[in-house]
């Protein structure tokens, strides 16, 4: 008879079995987050834009909540990427923000992006750049358009200027208000917007008549966007100030979309409202919800992953 297994060995078996298990897990996950998109081919001569996904950075459902609005996202094996947009052109797409769920954004696309453009240094908006490095894809000068201050932060802080110094990527710095060079099927200008700016600045992009606004601190500290635009895909982090009891806030300020709908009502906003960067407390995850109700019946939709939001008026 073959002499026992030894403990150490058993433990061995036993640890590679659940590293498989989670690896499957993350695949599994992985999918999840991706939806396929409605549309990834533009028509003869015309541009859209999809959003890749609505949430705020640590996605949805949220790590650490254990309450109603992520146990049953997780009961019902629901999950949202984070906050994105893909601009899909005739000669390919661009993406819109680095997310944490970018393997998943870039294959539900089936393609890799011709480059990439970065609102603000805020984590879930840029760490998504790991996957480019040599222990990801090894990408080749992908190009990364960004604000001069946020080029600054990524070139002079680890790891990130590890990605610019193996040429994983390139950066292409932009100014605000001015645009930015991707194709010349479309515009695509940005504009610098308030909020919290530890790191570097933050910025809005006006893609055609469309605007994608995911942070905000105040409308009031804007100029307005409301008239001049078809379509806006803004920030609806929080539906009103009563999710986070006990918060502070102040320290973490982004417009109601409770406030957001009276402002654009009141300024009679001729195009579609999108909103996007939802926060795992917002009860528009529940499209059965009385909010969600609300939002509908004022001309209002949440940008979920594979919504197309923007056509372009020759397509």
């Amino acid at each position: 008879m073959a002499p026992d297994v030894e403990p150490h060995q058993r433990r061995a078996v036993v640890y590679r079995a659940l590293m498989r298990a989670s690896i499957l897990i993350g695949l599994l996950l992985a999918a999840c987050a991706s939806v396929e998109p409605r549309a990834t081919e533009a028509g003869d001569r015309g541009w859209h834009v999809i959003s890749l996904g609505a949430a705020q950075d640590a996605g949805y459902p949220h790590l650490g909540c254990f309450k109603a609005c992520c146990a049953r996202a997780r009961a019902e094996g629901r999950r949202e990427a984070v906050a994105s947009l893909a601009i899909v052109g005739q000669r390919g797409w661009w993406l819109v923000d680095a997310t944490p769920d970018l393997p998943a954004q870039v294959h539900a696309m089936g393609s890799l992006p011709r480059g990439i453009l970065l609102t603000h240094a805020h984590i879930g908006h840029y760490s998504g750049l790991m996957y480019l490095g040599r222990e990801g894809m090894n990408a080749r000068g992908m190009p990364v358009h960004a604000s001069r201050a946020m080029a600054r932060f990524l070139n002079e802080n680890a790891p990130w200027d590890q990605l610019v110094r193996l040429g994983n990527i390139e950066l292409v710095p932009f100014e605000s208000g001015a645009s930015v060079e991707l194709d010349p099927q479309f515009e695509v200008r940005a504009h610098a917007v308030p909020h919290r700016n530890e790191y570097a600045d933050t910025h809005a992009f006006a893609i055609g008549a469309m605007l994608y606004v995911p942070d905000i601190d105040r409308w009031e500290d804007w100029p307005s966007p409301w008239s001049a635009y078809d379509t806006l895909v803004v920030d609806g982090t929080f539906f009103n100030g009563e999710e986070l009891p006990g918060r502070d806030l102040r320290e973490i300020p982004h417009p109601s979309v409770e406030h957001t709908l009276q402002l654009s009502r009141a300024a009679a906003t001729r195009g579609t409202l999108w909103f996007t960067h939802l926060n795992h407390t917002n009860p528009l995850w529940d499209e059965r919800s009385a909010a969600a109700r609300e939002v509908s019946r004022l001309g209002g939709r949440v940008a979920f992953a594979g919504e197309v939001v923007y056509r372009s008026p020759d397509q």
